[in-house]
């Protein structure tokens, strides 16, 4: 899954996308409102995290553009202001939840995955494509009943993957939603990854799901 972090205080910035990562979501960070509200218009996130105090346009303001822009993303705000009137703004504005500076980062990490598990009350919690499984919220993948290991990016590979099946994905697409805003799309990062991918899900199995559309990217099929 991919979230967008808006936050100005570098080392806060930096220990929460840390954490972020570590627990396989993939983290677009923003240092100020302005490249926040940017971000969350020309990208499709699972979730926002965003700082209310923000150079150029602050959290408030973004949550109500992005309301009024209809995108329905849900929206975490941090602040260190923790009066009631203040978080009541903070929710009116738009927002899902509201968390006060300083926390732990398992209460935030508790808090994103309860605002994901909301936004996946209408979407299907696994992935089916074929015999290939893939749990969003528990992070299992299997094929044919046989648990497969993946690591934090093939898992967020194969997951892009399986959310476009049938459809041709790009490397400039995988780049964008599973790696981070500056990822080098002139490496063969992605090529090699795919190919980890394949040993893992097509190899000893009968039917081949990853495949390669030559000069523009790749599909995994179910027909």
């Amino acid at each position: 899954m991919r979230i967008l972090l808006v936050e100005d205080e570098k080392k806060m910035a930096s220990f929460i996308e840390r954490g972020l990562k570590e627990e396989r979501y993939a983290t677009d960070v923003a240092n100020d409102g302005e490249a926040g509200m940017h971000l969350a218009e020309v990208n499709p996130y699972d979730l926002i995290i965003m700082d209310i105090m923000l150079p150029k346009k602050d959290g408030i303001t973004i949550c109500k553009e992005i309301r009024g822009k209809k995108i329905t993303v849900p929206i975490l705000l941090l602040t260190a202001k923790s009066s009631v009137k203040d978080k009541v703004v903070g929710l009116n504005s738009g927002a899902d939840d509201y968390l006060s500076k300083p926390f732990a980062f398992e209460e935030l990490l508790a808090r994103v995955q309860a605002l994901l598990r909301r936004k996946n009350i209408d979407n299907t919690t696994t992935l089916k494509v074929a015999d290939l499984e893939l749990n969003q919220l528990t992070f299992k993948v299997n094929r044919a009943g046989k648990e497969i290991t993946l690591t934090n990016k093939e898992f967020a590979l194969l997951r892009y993957l399986m959310l476009h099946v049938n459809q041709i994905v790009t490397r400039t697409m995988i780049s964008e939603h599973v790696w981070n805003e500056d990822f080098d799309t002139f490496t063969n990062v992605i090529d090699v990854y795919i190919n980890y991918l394949r040993n893992k899900i097509d190899k000893g199995f009968g039917k081949q799901l990853i495949h390669t559309v030559r000069a523009t990217g790749y599909t995994l099929k179910d027909e």
